[in-house]
């Protein structure tokens, strides 16, 4: 379909899903399932999950790799120039719902989408990477956002130097809840639409942002898992839960794309937590560790 090595960059996402879960498998001591389906329309994925974990509550590491003949609207909104090509896409996609509330939820993706030219044009393939990693807190640990964006900066920084305040920026605005002006977490970095710097330079740097992903989270883990918490932290956990279910239905890109597309529905929404909670006009008590959360959204420098 393309001359671009679209093989080369599906071995390196399937082999990402495999050490992301081996790790995580690793860390939990809990297998996770596997599920292989097929898309209709053309492609298909792995879906990687747990449900019910000890360590993790539902988790997805999802590989997929889908066709289709005409761009869906999500895709072609921003390129007008491109309605009509057939297109094929693929990522790595991952949420992790961790059990402790004192451990964060984070979120990873990393993809390319292919435009095909058409014959009977004359007209080049068009590609573009995209991904990024955030996470989203339910209580305050500076040393942690710290350290997540410090691993983000050190992946990306031999690429350029200012491809970190530029993600990071666009992570910030990204992730955020207009209708409630609040930040859904600490944010980490976001990009899209990348391909000046060539299809190796844009590969390379996509690698990694999938390769940071375990030295910036798994840390946090190993730092939090074993606070304790009671019935409240759990409920609060779950008031929070509530925004990001909010973020992915009514912004999210990704699902969008994938509802428009014809994606598999189970795998699409696998990013939901398994519980949460929405409270009328609910406020955190003055004072406490859950009203200080809402100072600590905030973007700052956090590298």
């Amino acid at each position: 379909m393309s001359a671009i090595p679209v093989s080369d960059v599906r071995a390196y996402l399937t082999g990402l899903q495999t050490r992301i879960v081996q790790a995580l498998e690793q860390a939990g001591g809990e297998a996770f399932r596997t599920d292989t389906w097929q898309r209709p329309e053309g492609g298909g994925g792995v879906s990687r999950l747990i449900e019910g974990g000890q360590l993790l509550e539902r988790a997805g590491v999802l590989f997929s790799h889908v066709q289709g003949t005409r761009l869906p609207p999500s895709a072609s909104a921003h390129r007008p120039e491109l309605a009509g090509r057939s297109w094929q896409a693929m990522g790595v996609s991952l949420v992790l719902h961790p059990r402790n509330p004192y451990v964060p939820t984070t979120h990873m993706n990393v993809r390319l989408f292919v435009a095909a030219a058409r014959p009977e044009y004359d007209e080049s393939d068009v590609f573009w990477f995209g991904g990024g990693l955030d996470l989203t807190p339910y209580y305050a640990f500076e040393d942690d956002a710290r350290h997540f964006h410090r691993t983000c900066r050190e992946a990306l920084d031999p690429h350029g130097q200012a491809y970190y305040p530029q993600y990071k920026r666009w992570c910030d605005e990204y992730f955020f809840l207009k209708h409630r002006q609040e930040m859904r977490g600490v944010g980490g970095i976001f990009f899209d639409d990348l391909n000046d710097p060539g299809f190796d330079a844009s590969f390379a740097l996509l690698r990694s942002v999938g390769d940071a992903f375990l030295p910036a989270y798994l840390p946090i883990v190993e730092r939090r898992r074993d606070t304790p918490y009671d019935q409240p932290q759990r409920d609060f956990q779950a008031y929070r839960r509530g925004r990001y279910v909010e973020f992915n239905l009514v912004y999210d890109r990704g699902t969008l794309f994938g509802l428009q597309s014809g994606g598999r529905t189970e795998s699409i929404l696998l990013s939901m937590p398994p519980m949460a909670q929405w409270r009328y006009d609910w406020q955190p008590a003055p004072g406490t560790p859950e009203a200080a959360l809402a100072d600590f959204l905030q973007p700052r420098d956090w590298a």
